[in-house]
């Protein structure tokens, strides 16, 4: 295997960032996600976006690297106070420390060599420097891949559960939460 590691995100990384999260969601999200959803990305936009938000935050932004090639990526910054709240929306008693991982993706050609890994135990160590002492992720509860990941990094879900308007069709999530001490195995 070519050289393996994680560095935060460049501007000039938001073109590869959004094909990357375009073929990720096409390739492995096909059965979570509505055609309407996959076939309404727009990879122009979503750079744009990705670029604002390595440049500005508020999320922090790494993408992992094999060789000369960005494979996956992960966006993590503080948690709103609405997306740690209880199940009763009563915010909790730790939420001014709680980090979300909004997104970690790693294309599924490149999968199975230890990308996610590396991209949760950086951004963990990062959101940690900043103050965090817990993380969160939502994933599609039919995402049994993307909740084996989480799980065997010791997150759990913790009971909560949300549904999103997909194209008009119902999402539902998961919370999976856990300590922000990971290290690579």
């Amino acid at each position: 295997m070519a050289e393996a590691h994680v560095r935060p995100a460049r501007p000039e990384d938001a073109e590869e960032v959004a094909r990357l999260q375009l073929e990720t969601w096409r390739t492995g999200f096909a059965t979570v996600l509505p055609a309407e959803v996959l076939d309404g990305f727009d990879a122009a936009a979503a750079a744009e976006q990705w670029r604002q938000t390595i440049a500005q935050g508020p999320a922090s932004v790494f993408v992992a690297e094999e060789g000369r090639w960005v494979v996956g990526f992960c966006s993590a910054g503080p948690s709103p106070e609405s997306e740690s709240a209880a199940a009763n929306d009563v915010p909790v008693p730790d939420a001014a420390t709680v980090a979300l991982v909004g997104t970690l993706l790693v294309e599924p050609r490149w999968g199975r060599r230890g990308h996610g890994g590396r991209l949760l135990a950086t951004t963990a160590a990062a959101l940690r420097a900043g103050g965090a002492t817990r993380g969160i992720a939502w994933v599609p509860e039919r995402n049994a891949a993307s909740v084996n990941f989480y799980r065997r990094a010791g997150w759990e879900p913790d009971g909560v559960v949300r549904t999103l308007d997909a194209a008009g069709q119902p999402l539902r999530e998961v919370r999976l939460t856990g300590s922000l001490e990971l290290a690579l195995g």
